[in-house]
């Protein structure tokens, strides 16, 4: 490193679950306020163009943990149980010399239980474990693991409870391991469905709700639509409070100097756009997600900005580890974007070393057919480009061309529109190469016109 540190920097996940990029104060939503998160972002790295390449939580997460798609590590529906033969960021930082951390919901053992225990041995390496598989009740929340693997039911609000027990771990680890550096994951429940703030009071009412221009114009529709965001943007304020006690709590153990902070989701939500719900869709309100990249010394430690190359879930482990100069396991297929983050007095000389350029798309995955209501019910493949483009196919199907430059809502698909034809062979070739490059058999269609 060019700069001095007393030792390697920590990192910390926040990470919460179907909070869509557009729900943010910096994104200009005006039915909530993020302060916490839009100033994470003004001294930090946002990156513009994040996707979960994978829509839907444990898919998502065996992704964001492996650095692997989740076709490659069977992970591709949920609930389904990640392998513990794959190895995950948690280890690579262990063998690194770090303390790991991981305390909240995980939802990849397999089941969507919400007493299930997930085994001591599929925690994914993490050196503390504290959580639970799944749950849908952010009042009635039942954690376990730790030292004593007693189960516990949380006295407050999930986000509340969990945040304090967070930073608890880190200030023992802190003070009986100062000169040790830490791997931290604080993963919570909302604003994941049912939309149920902690606190009535801060709900805004349904009639003052402002939708997006792409939620039909329909009473059924509308009425649910505006009922659900409600809700919904209370919860976001409540994991934006979360984000400034973790903040906080930071500085108060005197270590968020050292700390790279980095808030993230698992997919978004579509809450009535297109007549839709939740998640598992390839329109932005799904697939767009959060992530940005903050610490206290900012000036110090980050090239403050955006990145718009599109960062998708298998980059999310090896950029963390790339802050901290950790070389990206051999088995991890994602992209290290930490050269594009840390300041050139902070860098490592791995990070000097940087020659492979960032990817210009990132593929996104529905991998088996979905029958939720209120979401696509089948399977299908998409690229998103930096440059503002999104293809999708379903199995044999041309199906969604949107540019989202002059076309942000996507409310124009321009798949069979002959003028885009050119536009639509580059990405289709784009698509056969993330597919190849994979191992993804999915069997997209022939697009020639006749003649």
């Amino acid at each position: 490193m060019n700069g001095t540190l007393a030792k390697r920097p920590n990192v910390v996940w926040i990470m919460s679950d179907q909070h869509r990029a557009q729900a943010l104060g910096w994104n200009g939503d005006v039915n909530l306020c993020t302060p916490a998160i839009d100033n994470l972002a003004r001294s930090g790295v946002v990156f513009s163009n994040a996707v979960a390449g994978t829509p839907w939580c444990t898919p998502f997460r065996s992704a964001l943990l492996t650095g692997m798609y989740p076709h490659q590590t069977g992970c591709t529906e949920t609930p389904s149980r990640l392998d513990p033969r794959y190895r995950t960021v948690a280890q690579a930082f262990n063998d690194a010399g770090y303390h790991t951390a991981w305390v909240g919901k995980w939802h990849l053992a397999g089941s969507n239980s919400s007493d299930h225990r997930v085994p001591v041995d599929e925690r994914g390496g993490f050196a503390y474990w504290r959580g639970y598989e799944n749950n849908n009740k952010q009042n009635d929340v039942w954690v376990y693991g730790g030292e004593s693997e007693e189960s516990e039911r949380l006295s407050d609000y999930e986000t509340r409870s969990l945040s304090r027990m967070f930073l608890d771990h880190l200030e023992s680890q802190v003070t009986g391991h100062p000169d040790t550096p830490f791997f931290a994951v604080l993963s919570v429940q909302p604003p994941h469905s049912p939309y149920v703030p902690p606190d009535c009071e801060s709900v805004r009412p349904p009639a003052d709700i402002t939708l997006r221009p792409n939620v039909p114009v329909s009473d059924t529709v509308q009425q649910k639509a505006r009922r659900d965001i409600s809700g919904y943007a209370a919860m976001v304020e409540e994991v934006d409070r979360t984000v400034e006690a973790v903040w906080s709590g930071l500085r108060r153990l005197g270590v968020d100097r050292e700390t790279y902070v980095i808030y993230l989701s698992d997919h978004g939500d579509m809450l009535g756009s297109h007549g839709q719900w939740e998640k598992s869709s390839p329109w932005e309100e799904s697939i767009r997600i959060p992530f940005v990249i903050g610490c206290t010394g900012s000036h110090a430690h980050i090239q403050v900005g955006e990145v718009d190359h599109p960062l998708n879930h298998v980059d999310i482990a090896p950029t963390s580890l790339g802050l901290c100069g950790i070389d990206t396991p051999e088995a991890m297929v994602g992209y290290d974007f930490s050269h594009m983050v840390v300041h050139p007095d902070r860098r490592f000389p791995r990070h000097e070393a940087r020659h492979t350029p960032p990817p210009e798309s990132a593929l996104l995955q529905q991998i088996p057919r979905k029958f939720h209501p209120n979401s696509v019910n089948r399977a299908w493949r998409a690229v998103v480009t930096r440059d503002g483009w999104k293809y999708v196919c379903t199995p044999g199907n041309d199906w969604l061309l949107f540019d989202l430059n002059d076309d942000p809502n996507e409310m124009n698909n321009l798949c069979y529109n002959t003028r885009f034809q050119v536009q639509k062979e580059r990405l289709h070739g784009e698509l056969v190469r993330r597919l190849e490059q994979t191992g993804d058999a999915f069997v997209l269609p022939d697009i020639a016109l006749p003649g």
